[in-house]
């Protein structure tokens, strides 16, 4: 079989808006270039349209993940407590601020951190723990939450995949100390390269604000009569922010961004119910009280390398997205005892979910499945 329209049907596609050039253009016409008033407006919709509390957009998700962990005062000593079903991003911001990451199990049947296996590993040296949402499946916060409150801790959201994501009616990003999103090319929103940090504490989304430039406070550091910004630095601060180019790119993309989510959804229950009852797939667990993201789609499967192989010989895209992360000797080593994280490593896939996506080929991939491998 041939996929419809004959070509292969990749994993990810970059979603890009039909407004985005003539939007982008106008700023590079104008050549006001870096952090400007498109900027702000992204901003502000973001908080809008998304539920975003105190949204900074800057230049990367992994700025954010790094700004939030030196707001949140983490530091060297510290330790924060994560999921190794991630990006090495999340656990590499914590060691560049000298703190130590120590992983906890997963929950098998999501890719998320176990609340179960958090409080065990609770030390003096405790600073937060990072709530990976993996997929754009939101992680159980009732109950991370209260073991936070319990040791008095950070709660920090790596909602990488999550933009537009909700937990019991709530907003991802209006939920814990600080979340932290990815607007990277193959994110379902993307500016390019981009991210944003939501701090619910005013006073450190102030700190935010002013540290990712350089930890001057732009709004309240006036040009002098000779030109020079008045500032006096008290802390160290970073080149973070986002550009008005890349906010153009965002701004187009945000138009349409729920209709976009919606049909998202559609494509994700075409799978689910075509998938419902094939051998040798376990779907993951999807509660009433969460709507995910839908940025991946995945399940589990026997057999994974000839099922991998079986998909790309019809002309789809399977694959594994990321292996626990805790086997990088930065990070201590695979550890053995993150008996579902190995698990999740064995039998983990993920099936093409994207805006170019048509319900066609999520029929196609449907049949090829069944077919078996």
């Amino acid at each position: 079989m041939l996929p419809p329209g004959g070509s292969f049907i990749p994993l990810f596609t970059t979603f890009v808006h039909p407004s985005a050039q003539q939007r982008v253009a106008a700023v590079l016409q104008s050549t006001f270039l870096s952090e400007g008033k498109l900027v702000k407006e992204f901003e502000t919709r973001l908080a809008a349209e998304l539920g975003m509390v105190n949204p900074a957009a800057l230049n990367s998700g992994t700025s954010a993940l790094h700004l939030a962990l030196e707001v949140a005062g983490v530091g060297v000593g510290n330790e924060v407590i994560l999921a190794p079903q991630t990006f090495i991003a999340s656990a590499l911001t914590v060691v560049q601020v000298g703190a130590k990451p120590v992983f906890a199990d997963i929950q098998y049947n999501t890719g998320n951190i176990d609340p179960t296996d958090i409080e065990h590993r609770i030390t003096p040296r405790t600073k937060a723990i990072m709530a990976v949402h993996w997929g754009g499946y939101p992680c159980d916060m009732v109950e991370i939450k209260a073991i936070a409150k319990k040791h008095n801790l950070l709660v920090i959201e790596d909602a990488a995949h999550s933009p537009g994501a909700t937990y019991q009616g709530q907003h991802i990003g209006s939920i814990s100390d600080f979340t932290c999103f990815s607007f990277q090319a193959i994110k379902h929103l993307t500016t390019g390269d981009g991210g944003a940090l939501c701090a619910l504490d005013p006073e450190k989304a102030r700190e935010v604000f002013r540290r990712r430039w350089f930890g001057i406070d732009r709004a309240n550091s006036p040009t002098n009569e000779v030109g020079e910004r008045e500032y006096d630095l008290f802390d160290v601060g970073y080149k973070y922010h986002l550009n008005d180019y890349s906010a153009a790119l965002g701004l187009a993309n945000l138009d349409g961004f729920q209709e976009r989510m919606t049909r998202r959804r559609t494509l994700v229950e075409q799978y689910k119910e075509g998938l419902q009852k094939v051998p040798g797939i376990t779907h993951f667990e999807r509660k009433t009280d969460r709507e995910s993201a839908h940025w991946l789609f995945g399940f589990h499967v026997e057999n994974r390398l000839q099922f991998i192989r079986a998909l790309k010989g019809n002309g789809i895209a399977a694959s594994v997205v990321h292996d626990g992360i805790d086997n990088n000797t930065l990070f201590g080593g695979k550890r053995s005892e993150l008996s579902n994280q190995r698990r999740f490593d064995e039998t983990q896939i993920h099936i093409p979910l994207h805006d170019d996506l048509t319900s066609e080929q999520v029929a196609y991939i449907i049949d090829v499945i069944k077919q078996g491998w």
